[in-house]
């Protein structure tokens, strides 16, 4: 007689295991203790076997039967079901989704991938994995993946939500390339989370302010290397963590130039930027305060480290601007709306500069020119001008 939901869940313990048929060779059998086990009976080969199908109510008796069918499908076609799950359970794990991220992971280090950006690729990972890693990536569908996405969602973090779906989709498309996958599921996601409202970091854009700005790192009564940190971007403009980081040997004082290593580039391409005269003398005082060590700006911990994102930031705070009014980040803006205002520099100049990348690949295949001798002018004049605006607030 075919099982119920109403008997399966009604079946008390015995002294005995009781054995329950539903038929076909399912069977729940009832523990003693208490737990109530499915169970299927066949025979592979002239041998009498049985193959664990979970526990009941975790499996329920559709989903039992359903296995039931499925292992019934496999003899029909000559294949042993416990068998098969083991060849399966061998597979998924070497074709599981953390097997293969953590395989696309090795392969951003091997292309040299900046470290920042592994650390970021593996942070974003660790939210996928509660709900994706131990699948097989073959029988990962979209509902799965947008429950890991809502997981992330529902915190409120709506771009790191964005990024995760694109990381997931990066992993999806290096298992097509190695023929581990057919399609990736991500792409039916797009319009799926919420867009997150996009907050432009804060930047002085108004040259009087700016003066004020200057005026106010120039009497920072901090560390005289975050002060001068502080100077050097507002010269400069480099994205934050590229100074950070800086080492004596990539300024070649002779042709007044600082080349950035790829490594350290967020486009990962060497770049050069010209140093006014301005800059110059700042490096020179720096010199004498951090040049026995490698980095222009060691940390106090540690010579060997350079100091952390915070400093500059919290240096401004100190001097009484909110991160709603300036970043360190927000030098590259306030140069990129000067320097395009003021209407002296052709725009590519001031891209290059500011080490950006044209999206269009067309434009991008001809735009190769490095604007080089009008990028070291406008450095020189950027500099000038800034000295300009700072000194206009001291006169009386």
């Amino acid at each position: 007689m075919a099982l119920s939901d109403v008997k399966c869940r009604n079946a008390r313990p015995a002294s005995k295991l009781l054995k329950l048929s539903d038929g076909g060779g399912l069977q729940l059998w009832v523990q003693p203790t208490g737990s109530r086990l499915w169970r299927l009976a066949y025979r592979f080969d002239g041998k009498q076997k049985l193959l664990a199908l979970g526990s009941y109510p975790l499996i329920s008796l559709a989903e039992a039967r359903k296995a039931r069918d499925d292992a019934k499908r496999l003899l029909l076609s000559g294949i042993d079901p416990a068998q098969e799950r083991k060849l399966r359970k061998v597979g998924s794990t070497k074709d599981s989704f953390r097997s293969i991220a953590e395989e696309y992971v090795d392969k951003l280090k091997k292309e040299g991938r900046a470290d920042r950006t592994i650390t970021k690729v593996k942070w974003l990972l660790d939210f996928a994995y509660p709900t994706c890693g131990h699948k097989c990536i073959r029988d990962i569908d979209a509902a799965t993946i947008l429950a890991a996405l809502r997981s992330v969602e529902v915190r409120g973090r709506y771009e790191s939500a964005r990024r995760l779906r694109s990381t997931i989709g990066s992993v999806f498309r290096y298992a097509i390339a190695t023929a581990r996958a057919d399609t990736d599921p991500t792409s039916a996601l797009r319009g799926a989370l919420i867009r997150p409202i996009v907050t432009p970091r804060a930047a002085i854009t108004d040259p009087k302010a700016l003066g004020g700005l200057l005026r106010a790192i120039e009497t920072f009564d901090g560390q005289p290397p975050t002060r001068a940190a502080l100077r050097l971007m507002a010269l400069l403009f480099p994205r934050p963590g590229e100074l950070r980081a800086a080492e004596w040997g990539e300024f070649d004082f002779e042709s007044s130039v600082w080349t950035i290593p790829e490594a350290r580039m967020k486009m990962r391409r060497p770049h050069r930027v010209p140093l006014s005269t301005q800059a110059l003398n700042i490096l020179a005082e720096l010199k004498k305060m951090s040049g026995a060590g490698t980095l222009l700006f060691p940390s106090v911990r540690s010579p060997s480290r350079p100091i952390s994102d915070n400093t500059l930031n919290a240096a401004l705070r100190r001097m009484g601007y909110s991160k709603n009014e300036a970043t360190a980040h927000g030098f590259r803006a306030t140069a990129s709306t000067l320097l395009n205002e003021c209407g002296k520099w052709h725009p590519d100049a001031v891209e290059r500069q500011l080490a950006h990348i044209e999206k269009n690949d067309v434009r991008r295949a001809y735009a190769r020119a490095e604007h080089w001798e009008e990028r070291v002018k406008m450095m020189q004049w950027w500099a000038d001008y800034l000295e300009k605006i700072e000194n206009a607030g001291t006169r009386g």
